[in-house]
């Protein structure tokens, strides 16, 4: 069973990890992923490890870790590799996957048009 792992880089402010959980949800409701986490680089909770045992302790035998980033900085260079690595020696008999992230993936030009136009359709855009 592959569980899905997303990954935030996380903020102190509530709402902000929200959006990581409505994403959550709404992949749980996909149907695609029978476990789907959230996790956290830093900042909030769970932090990557404890998300990777959560997928573990659900009973996955694979992980895919998505990082919910849009550019190749550091977090998705460097510490993303450590933390895929961290749970491998954790977790020998489990595969973990790191996807790409989010950044240059061809849809995400529909998203920027779109908002864009909901800015210009309305009076000054959103507060």
């Amino acid at each position: 069973m592959t569980a899905l792992l997303l990954i935030a880089h996380g903020s102190r402010r509530a709402e902000a990890n929200a959006d990581l959980d409505h994403v959550a949800a709404a992949m749980r409701e996909r149907g695609g992923y029978a476990v789907v986490q959230t996790s956290y680089l830093e900042l909030a909770q769970p932090d990557i490890p404890a998300g990777g045992a959560k997928c573990v302790e659900a009973g996955a035998t694979a992980v895919t870790m998505l990082p919910y980033f849009l550019s190749a900085g550091v977090h998705v260079r460097e510490d993303m590799l450590e933390a895929r690595a961290e749970l491998t020696e954790r977790f020998p008999g489990v595969t973990f996957r790191l996807a790409p992230h989010l950044g240059l993936h061809p849809l995400l030009l529909d998203i920027v048009e779109a908002r864009a136009k909901e800015a210009e359709a309305t009076a000054g855009g959103p507060a």
